[in-house]
C-alpha cells in the first residue's frame, strides 16, 4: 500500500522529473555561469548593460532550475519542462538585448514588436523569479511602483503627483536604459556580489567555516560567557564573507547555540546571541556583504576606504553584545564553563590557518590598489593553491562542487538586485527620491537627530517588507541627499557665524536678497546662520556647499549619510514581527520566535547608538587620532550603557548604580571634546576594577569560611 502511495503522482503533478536529469542539468548551467562571470569580471571585454543582460539571462535561468513557482508542491516533468523554458526565455531575453542594442538606438529609441515582447517578458520573468525567491512583497512593490509611473500618479494630488510617461517609454527605460534591470544596481550584482559570494563558496569548501568556528571556540574558551562570545566571535568573521545574517545563523548557528545551551544560557538569549551576531556581520570588514558595494557606487568611495573606515564602528557594535552575554553569563552564575572540545589557539592556527590565507590575499591585494573583482578573483585563485598544503586539497571535482554552490547560492541576492533596479529606476524617473527627501527635511524642520529619527522609522517599515539590501537601497535613494545635506549644514553654519564666508558664496547671495551680503560680511548668530539656510532650497544649498566647505568633508559627510543608513537598515534582521534571522535562530534554539526577536533587539542597541557617532563625531572623517578620541571613550560608554540596562556591572546593580552607569554612558557618548570625557571614562573603568575585585572576593569567600581554623 505504501510502495503504491509513493509511486503515484498527487493530483496535478504529472509523471514526475527524472531528478539525475535536473542535477546535470543545474550543474552544466552553474558551470557555464561561473565561467562566463570570471571570465567578464577579470580578462573579458564587454559593455556593463550588456554584461548585465547576460547576467540576468544565466541567473534567470539557474532559479528557473533551482526554485520551482510552487514550493510545496513535487515538481513533476511538465512543471520542470515548464521551467525550463522560462529559464531559457530568460536567457533569450539577455542575448536579445545584447544583439539588438545597437539596432533600438540606431532606429532613434523606438521599440519594434519584437522589442516589446523582449522587454515586458525581461520584466515579468524578473518579477516571477524575485517571488519564487523572496515572496511576493518586493513584487507587488515594483508593480505599485511601475503602474504609478505609467498610469495612476498623474491622478493624485499634492508633491507627489507625476504627470505620467508612456507605457513604451516606461518599458524601454526598464530594458534598453541604464533605469532599470540592467543598470547600476544589476551590474553590482553582476561584479562584486557574485565574485564574493563565489569566494565564499571556496572558502567554505576549503574549510574555512570550520577554522573560523576553532579559532573563536579556542579564543573563548575560558572566558565568562566563552559560548557566547564563540558566537559573536564566528559569525563576525563567517558574516562579513557571506554578508547573509540568515545564511550566517544556518552555518555558524547549529553549532554556537547548543554549545550555549548546554553552558547554561536559556534557549532564547542563546537564538538572540547568535542573530544579533550574524546581524553584525555584513558590518564587519573586509566584505561586508552586498550592502558595501552598493555604498561604494553611490559615493563614489573606493571600496577600500569604506572597509577601513568601518572597523572601529563595528568594533563598537561587536563590544557591545559581547558586554551584555558577559553580564548575563554572570547573572546566571555561568562563570566556570570550559570548552573540552575546543583546541590551544597554536593547534587550530596550525592545522587550518592556511584556509583562512586567501582573505589575507584579498586584503593585499585591495591595499596594492587592484579591483575588488580583480582582488576576489585573486584570492578564489589562493584558496584552491593554498588547499594543495592541506589535507582537504581541491582537485577538479571539488573546484567545480564550489563553482556550483557559489552560482546557487548567489541566485536570490542576484535576482533581487536584478529587480529591485526598476524600482530604483521609477524613483529616479518620477523624482519620487527628491521629493521624499525634502518631505524628510520640512518634517525634521532642520533638526538632524528629528531627521535620525524619521530614517530609523522608515527603515522599520521598509524592513518589515524588504530584505536588508534592498531596504539600504532604496532608503538610500530617497534619503541619503537630505541627509547629508543636513550633516554638512553644522560646518556651514560654523563659517558663516565665524565671518569666514567665501566671497563667492557672498555674492550668489547678494543677488537674491542684497542685505544678506552685508549680514554675512558683519557675521550671523548661529539661530540666525540656521534660518538663512533652512529658507533655501536644497538645491540652492547643494551649489553653495562646495564653494564653503572642502571636498574631504562633503564626502564624508555623504559617506556618513550612507552609513547610517546602511546600519539602521540592519534593523529588519531583528526587529519584530518582522525577523526571518532571529525566527531561523529560534527554531534552531527550540525557543519561542517572537520572544527571540526582541531579546535580539535588546541585544542590537548599538545599531541606533553608534549611528549617531557617525552623524556628530569625527569617527568616520577624522584622522586615526580624532577617531579613535571617540571610539575609545565610546567603547568604555556602551560598556556603562550595558550595565545600565541588565543591571549588572561584575555584580547586580541596584537602581541608583544603574542610573549612574546609565548617565556615564551617556556621557562619554554625547559628542564633547575627549578632555572633557577622559576624567569620566578613567573614573568608570575604575569603578569597574573595583566591582571585578568585589566579585572575586565574593566566589573566594565561601572557600575561606569553610577552611577550619586551628586554635
Amino acid at each position: 500500500m505504501t510502495r503504491s502511495s509513493e509511486a503515484t503522482p498527487r493530483k496535478g503533478d504529472g509523471v514526475s522529473a527524472d531528478p539525475r536529469f535536473l542535477n546535470w542539468t543545474i550543474a552544466v548551467a552553474a558551470l557555464v555561469t561561473a565561467a562566463i562571470h570570471l571570465y567578464y569580471n577579470s580578462i573579458g571585454l564587454i559593455s556593463e548593460l550588456q554584461f548585465a543582460a547576460l547576467h540576468f539571462g544565466l541567473f534567470g535561468l539557474m532559479c528557473a532550475l533551482t526554485v520551482p513557482g510552487l514550493k510545496d508542491h513535487p515538481r513533476g516533468r511538465l512543471a520542470l519542462t515548464f521551467d525550463i523554458a522560462l529559464g531559457l526565455l530568460a536567457l533569450l531575453c539577455g542575448i536579445y538585448f545584447i544583439l539588438g542594442e545597437d539596432g533600438y538606438w540606431a532606429r532613434g529609441g523606438h521599440m519594434t514588436r519584437l522589442d516589446w515582447v523582449m522587454a515586458l517578458s525581461a520584466i515579468l520573468l524578473a518579477l516571477e523569479f524575485l517571488r519564487r525567491t523572496m515572496g511576493p512583497a518586493i513584487p507587488i512593490l515594483i508593480l505599485v511602483a511601475l503602474s504609478y509611473a505609467a498610469f495612476w500618479g498623474k491622478h493624485i494630488g499634492g508633491v507627489f503627483r507625476f504627470p505620467g510617461i508612456s507605457v513604451e517609454e516606461l518599458v524601454a527605460r526598464a530594458y534598453f536604459v541604464n533605469l532599470g534591470l540592467f543598470g547600476d544596481i544589476a551590474q553590482i550584482s553582476m561584479s562584486y556580489v557574485f565574485m564574493f559570494v563565489l569566494l565564499g563558496a571556496f572558502l567554505v569548501k576549503t574549510g574555512a567555516t570550520e577554522f573560523i568556528i576553532d579559532i573563536a571556540r579556542a579564543a573563548a574558551r575560558r572566558m565568562i560567557g566563552g559560548p557566547g562570545i564563540v558566537a559573536v566571535l564566528g559569525s563576525a568573521l563567517m558574516g562579513s564573507i557571506s554578508g547573509a545574517a540568515v545564511a550566517n545563523i544556518a552555518t555558524t548557528g547549529v553549532v554556537t547555540i547548543p554549545l550555549m545551551k548546554r553552558s547554561g544560557y536559556k534557549p532564547t538569549f542563546a537564538a538572540a546571541v547568535e542573530t544579533a551576531a550574524s546581524t553584525g556581520g555584513p558590518l564587519l570588514p573586509p566584505i561586508m556583504g552586498a550592502g558595501a558595494f552598493v555604498m561604494s557606487s553611490y559615493t563614489q568611495i573606493s571600496y577600500l576606504t569604506i572597509a577601513a573606515l568601518a572597523l572601529l564602528p563595528a568594533l563598537l557594535y561587536f563590544m557591545s553584545v559581547i558586554y551584555l552575554i558577559r553580564m548575563q553569563a554572570l547573572k546566571d552564575g555561568i562563570t566556570d564553563f570550559e570548552d573540552d572540545e575546543a583546541r590551544p589557539i597554536g593547534a587550530v592556527l596550525k592545522a587550518g590557518g592556511l584556509t583562512f590565507a586567501p582573505v589575507v590575499v584579498l586584503v593585499i591585494l585591495l591595499m596594492m590598489k587592484f579591483t575588488a573583482t580583480y582582488a576576489a578573483a585573486g584570492a578564489i585563485v589562493a584558496s584552491i593553491v593554498f588547499s594543495w598544503l592541506t589535507p582537504r586539497k581541491l582537485g577538479p571535482r571539488q573546484i567545480m562542487e564550489a563553482a556550483i554552490d557559489g552560482v546557487r547560492s548567489a541566485v536570490p541576492t542576484s535576482i533581487l538586485l536584478i529587480s529591485i533596479g526598476l524600482l530604483v529606476g521609477v524613483l529616479g524617473t518620477t523624482g519620487f527620491g527628491p521629493t521624499f527627501s525634502l518631505m524628510i527635511i520640512d518634517w525634521s524642520g532642520g533638526s538632524l537627530i528629528v531627521m535620525l529619527v524619521l530614517v530609523t522609522l522608515v527603515s522599520l517599515v521598509l524592513g518589515m517588507g524588504l530584505p536588508v539590501t534592498a531596504a539600504y537601497i532604496v532608503l538610500a535613494t530617497i534619503s541619503a541627499p537630505s541627509l547629508a545635506d543636513l550633516i554638512t549644514t553644522g560646518t556651514m553654519i560654523e563659517q558663516i557665524t565665524s565671518g569666514q564666508v567665501p566671497e563667492m558664496v557672498t555674492m550668489m547671495l547678494s543677488l537674491t536678497d542684497p542685505e544678506i551680503g552685508a549680514k554675512l560680511v558683519a557675521g550671523l548668530s548661529a539661530e540666525d546662520a540656521r534660518a538663512l539656510l533652512a529658507s533655501l532650497p536644497i538645491d540652492v544649498r547643494a551649489a553653495l556647499r562646495p564653494q564653503m566647505l572642502d571636498q574631504d568633508v562633503i564626502m564624508a559627510s555623504l559617506l556618513a549619510a550612507h552609513m547610517i543608513i546602511f546600519w539602521v537598515s540592519q534593523d529588519s534582521n531583528v526587529t519584530p514581527p518582522v525577523c526571518l534571522p532571529a525566527f531561523v535562530a529560534a527554531a534552531i534554539a527550540q525557543s519561542p520566535p517572537m520572544a527571540t526577536g526582541f531579546a535580539a533587539f535588546r541585544l542590537c542597541k548599538a545599531l541606533y547608538i553608534v549611528p549617531l557617532l557617525f552623524a556628530y563625531t569625527p569617527l568616520l572623517s577624522g584622522n586615526w587620532a580624532e577617531m579613535l578620541g571617540v571610539f575609545i571613550p565610546a567603547l568604555v560608554g556602551l560598556h556603562a550603557l550595558s550595565a545600565a540596562m541588565s543591571g549588572m556591572m561584575e555584580t547586580r546593580l541596584g537602581m541608583s548604580r544603574r542610573a549612574l552607569a546609565g548617565l556615564a554612558g551617556g556621557f562619554l557618548l554625547w559628542p564633547l571634546p575627549l578632555p572633557w570625557k577622559l576624567p569620566i571614562a578613567l573614573a568608570y573603568l575604575g569603578w569597574l576594577a573595583i566591582d571585578w575585585r568585589r566579585r572575586r572576593l565574593e566566589e573566594t569567600q565561601p572557600r575561606e569560611t569553610a577552611t577550619p581554623v586551628r586554635p
